[in-house]
């Protein structure tokens, strides 16, 4: 199985993109994430949506908003409550988890791989076989 962040954007107008990706592949829908971070000195998310592998093929998305949408918890806002009406309305909760910020790691693709760790740890996505 592949299993891949792909990002569209910091989750300002890629938010919609998200929750339409959400919508329209609602019999692949896997779970709802908010990566919760500092970032810069600034509480941020990043909004993950994830489904299931594709079959054939066994390819499994996982769509990010990464760092760009301030963290609720600390200034409530619209993009993030979007997200979380969004699950609601398509049957899921949103999971919270506390990462470290993409800026701790030398590369993209190195903060994506300790994501996808942390996500088969906690049993959110599958292990590969």
């Amino acid at each position: 199985m592949i299993q891949r962040f792909i990002e569209l954007g910091e989750g300002y107008s890629d938010i919609y993109e998200l929750i339409e990706l959400a919508r329209a592949n609602r019999h692949r829908l896997s779970g709802f994430f908010a990566f919760h971070t500092v970032k810069k000195g600034q509480a941020v998310v990043s909004l993950v949506v994830v489904l299931h592998p594709t079959d054939p093929g066994d390819f499994q998305p996982l769509y990010i908003c990464r760092e760009g949408v301030p963290d609720p918890s600390v200034k409530p806002n619209k993009r993030y409550d979007l997200f979380a009406e969004t699950a609601k309305e398509l049957g899921f909760g949103v999971i919270h988890l506390d990462v470290k910020p993409s800026t701790m790691f030398a590369e993209l693709d190195l903060y994506y791989q300790h994501l996808i760790g942390i996500m088969r740890m906690n049993r959110f996505i599958p292990p590969l076989q």
